[in-house]
């Protein structure tokens, strides 16, 4: 099985995989980045799931495609629903997103998610989030 399939079985069955079933699919000097944070090195990255996946409630991802750009570089797009006893009254929310990986050696040496953080959390911010959301309906 190559990196991109167990990217995707890893990401698709979440919440039966362990934080240590990364090393499977990331370089041990990964490079991590999304909206909230960047994280160097594997040991970073595995810090950092454990903390989302102990803050979640519930986390899926729906992956809706895998484009390769080049022979090493990847595109993915995705949904993610989670729930959060922390944010939004403990109700589900969907956030959509893209992945862009860099492979070396059949190993994913590169992560960068693109997604919005305010769909993600700010607009599920009682008063933040009326805020946010009348923003957004004013640019549109």
């Amino acid at each position: 099985m190559n990196v991109i399939d167990k990217f995707a079985s890893f990401y698709n069955n979440l919440a039966s995989m362990q934080v240590s079933d990364l090393g499977m699919i990331y370089s041990p000097n990964v490079s991590f980045i999304d909206p909230i944070a960047k994280h160097e090195g594997l040991a970073s990255v595995e810090t950092y799931f454990s903390k989302l996946l102990h803050n979640a409630a519930h986390c899926e991802f729906e992956i809706h495609s895998i484009n390769a750009a080049t022979e090493t570089d990847y595109f993915v797009n995705w949904t993610m629903r989670y729930t959060s006893t922390r944010i939004n009254s403990g109700k589900p929310i969907d956030v959509e997103g893209v992945t862009f990986l860099k492979i070396e050696d059949n190993l994913i040496v590169f992560h960068r998610d693109y997604y919005d953080l305010g769909q993600m959390v700010y607009e599920h911010i009682p008063i933040l989030g009326r805020i946010i959301k009348f923003l957004k309906k004013g640019l549109s």
